[in-house]
């Protein structure tokens, strides 16, 4: 995959997403809206050390990838 679009749920405090398109058009609604954070191009890694092959088979399945950031320990 070239590039992995990455986005933020402006609805669910910390939680993210990747797709691999531009607009994000397969992402659940349920838990949007959806703002355009950035994008990842296939020789950079992903953030968080996340791992690529697991994001690329998840977009290549149903279209996109959810993660989350842990909230801070207070």
């Amino acid at each position: 995959m070239a590039t992995i679009y990455s986005f933020a749920s402006s609805g669910r405090e910390n939680l993210f997403a990747f797709a691999g398109d531009r607009s994000g058009t397969k992402l659940p609604e349920r838990h949007g809206p959806w703002r355009p954070t950035g994008n990842i191009k296939g020789s950079e890694p992903l953030p968080h050390r996340l791992d690529r092959d697991t994001v690329e088979q998840a977009i290549d399945g149903p279209g996109f990838q959810l993660w989350r950031m842990k909230k801070p320990e207070a």
